[in-house]
C-alpha cells in the first residue's frame, strides 16, 4: 500500500524539500502543496494518509510565529482538518508547523479548552537559537515516537517556548501523556524541573520540546528531525558520533509504517 503524504507549505515554509525527501525515503509518496490550492479545493485531503506542516517562516512570522497560517487553516478548513484527524490519520507540524498546529488547535479538543490552553512564546532568552539538543520521550501515545527513547536533534527557532495557561493544565497534558518530548541533558531521561540554557534552549515549561493530542495521531516538535537523517548531518560525524540512518529518520518511518 502506497502512503501518500501531504507537505503544506506557504509563502516563507523553507523546509518542505527536505521534510518530503524524509518521509520518501521511508517508503511514501509526498507531494508538496501550497496552502492557496488546498483551499481552493479541500477534497484533496482525502487523497493522503499524513498531513505535514513542516518548518520555515509561513508569511514571514509578521504577527507571530505560524499565526497567520494557523488562523487561515482553522478559518477555511476547520472542518475538512477535523474531518481528517477523525478518520484515524496523521498530523505532523515541524518547528513553524508545530507553531501553526498550535493555533489552529488541532493539539486538543476545542470543547473541552474554548481557548487555547498553552501557546509557544519567544525563547526566554528573546534571541533566535540554533543548536543541537538532546531529546528524551516521555511515556506518550505519540505514533510518530514509537520505540524511540532518546535522540539528539537540531533546533532553530524564536519562539518555542512551551506555556501552559495553569498550573493544573499542564498536569493535565502530563497525565495524558501529551507532553511526549522533553530536553534533557546527558545523564537524565525525563526532567521535570526547567533545565538551564543550554540543555533547555528556550525555557519551556516542565522541558516540553513536543506535544501530541490525546491520541497519539497530532504531534507537534520544535527540534527538525528532517535535519537529521543522514550520519554527516549530526555536527560530530568525522569524530565517529552520530548514526546511520540519523535518528530523526524514524519520526518519519513510524508515520508511514502506522498505515501498513
Amino acid at each position: 500500500m502506497s502512503v501518500n503524504v501531504l507537505v503544506l507549505r506557504a509563502p516563507g515554509t523553507n523546509c518542505d524539500l527536505e521534510t518530503a525527501y524524509a518521509f520518501e525515503r521511508c517508503g511514501a509518496r509526498a507531494e508538496r502543496l501550497h496552502v492557496n490550492e488546498l483551499l481552493a479545493n479541500s477534497n484533496r485531503l482525502a487523497e493522503f494518509q499524513v498531513l505535514c506542516l513542516p518548518g520555515g517562516f509561513s508569511y514571514g512570522d509578521d504577527i507571530a510565529s505560524g499565526r497567520i497560517l494557523g488562523n487561515q487553516l482553522k478559518r477555511n478548513l476547520g472542518s475538512a482538518l477535523g474531518e481528517f484527524k477523525a478518520a484515524g490519520k496523521l498530523i505532523l507540524g515541524i518547528c513553524n508547523g508545530f507553531q501553526v498546529l498550535m493555533n489552529c488547535g488541532l493539539l486538543w479538543e476545542q470543547s473541552e479548552f474554548p481557548e487555547p490552553p498553552a501557546t509557544l512564546a519567544w525563547n526566554e532568552s528573546g534571541r533566535y537559537t540554533d543548536r543541537w539538543v538532546e531529546l528524551s520521550v516521555d511515556h506518550t501515545p505519540c505514533v510518530f515516537l514509537h520505540g524511540i527513547k532518546r535522540l539528539p536533534l537540531p533546533i532553530a527557532h524564536g519562539e518555542g517556548r512551551f506555556t501552559a495557561r495553569t498550573p493544573e493544565i499542564l498536569r493535565q497534558f502530563q497525565k495524558d501523556g501529551q507532553l511526549a518530548l522533553r530536553y534533557t541533558n546527558a545523564t537524565s531521561d525525563i526532567l521535570d524541573e526547567p533545565l538551564p540554557f543550554p540543555l533547555n534552549p528556550n525555557g519551556a515549561m516542565a522541558n516540553v520540546a513536543g506535544m501530541c493530542d490525546v491520541t497519539g495521531r497530532v504531534f507537534g516538535l520544535m527540534p527538525h528531525p528532517e535535519r537529521y537523517i543522514d550520519r554527516t548531518q549530526h555536527p560530530r560525524w568525522t569524530r565517529g558520533e552520530g548514526s546511520d540512518p540519523g535518528m530523526g529518520l524514524q519520526l518519519f518511518a513510524n508515520a508511514v509504517h502506522y498505515f501498513r
